[in-house]
C-alpha cells in the first residue's frame, strides 16, 4: 500500500465524508462527490454561500474519510485551499463534465456561485480491518507530515508479558523491552491499561 494507491481507492469510493469545525467548535460532516482526482492531489466544488465554504476559508483544515466494502478505512487530514482565481472557471467546468448530476443542482450559469478548493498536502491513514491481524500504515501526500499515534513500550518494561496476553491483535513481540508491531496495532489501549509498571506510553505524548 502507498499514498498513490490510497488516492485511487478514494476515487473508487466516490462519495467522501468531509469533516470540519464550525465557529462554535462543533464538528460538521458533509458528503461530497463533486471531486476531480489527479495522481497526487484532488480538487472539489462547493457553493460560496455554504457554511462548509466559510469554514474552509477560515482555516482550511479538513479531514476526509472513506470506507470501502473490503473494510478498509482511508482518512486524509489536510488543508484545503482555494484554487487560483485564474483556474476556477476551468476546474468548475471540468468537474461538471465529470459529474453530470451537478447540472441538475446548479443549472446553467448558477454554477458560478461555486468555488474550487484544492487538496495537495496532508497525511493519509490507511486502516484495514478485513485482514488478520489488522493492518495500518501512514503516508504523506505532497509536503504533508505524519503524526505519531498509538502506544510504545519503554525501557521500564519488566518483561511480565501482561501486555502481550491482553492484546486483541497479538501484535506485541517479546524482547527487552517488549515491542509493539505498529502496523498491526488497534490503538485500543489495552496494553496501556494493563501494564503493572506503566511502561506503556502514548506515542506523540497525547
Amino acid at each position: 500500500m502507498d499514498a498513490e494507491t490510497c488516492m485511487e481507492k478514494l476515487k473508487l469510493v466516490g462519495v467522501l465524508s468531509f469533516a470540519t469545525v464550525d465557529g462554535e467548535g462543533n464538528p460538521q460532516i458533509r458528503c461530497i462527490s463533486a471531486i476531480h482526482f489527479d495522481k497526487d492531489s484532488f480538487c472539489f466544488f462547493t457553493a460560496r454561500g455554504k457554511n462548509f465554504c466559510r469554514e474552509l476559508l477560515e482555516n482550511g483544515k479538513v479531514q476526509i474519510l472513506a470506507y470501502t466494502r473490503f473494510k478498509e478505512m482511508i482518512r486524509l487530514s489536510a488543508k484545503a485551499v482555494p484554487a487560483p482565481e485564474s483556474e476556477q472557471e476551468e476546474k468548475i467546468n471540468m468537474i461538471f463534465s465529470e459529474q453530470l448530476y451537478l447540472a441538475n443542482v446548479y443549472p446553467g450559469d448558477t454554477r458560478k456561485i461555486g468555488i474550487i478548493f484544492e487538496v495537495k498536502h496532508g497525511e493519509i491513514e490507511y486502516f484495514h480491518l478485513g485482514v488478520n491481524p489488522i493492518f495500518r500504515e501512514n503516508y504523506t501526500l505532497g509536503e504533508g507530515t505524519i503524526s505519531e499515534k498509538g502506544y510504545f513500550i519503554t525501557n521500564s518494561c519488566i518483561g511480565c508479558g501482561k501486555c502481550q496476553k491482553c492484546c486483541p491483535q497479538k501484535c506485541i513481540a517479546q524482547g527487552k523491552p517488549f515491542h509493539i508491531q505498529q502496523e498491526h496495532c488497534l490503538h485500543c489501549g489495552s496494553c496501556y491499561d494493563n501494564c503493572p509498571v506503566k511502561a506503556v506510553q502514548k506515542r506523540g505524548g497525547k
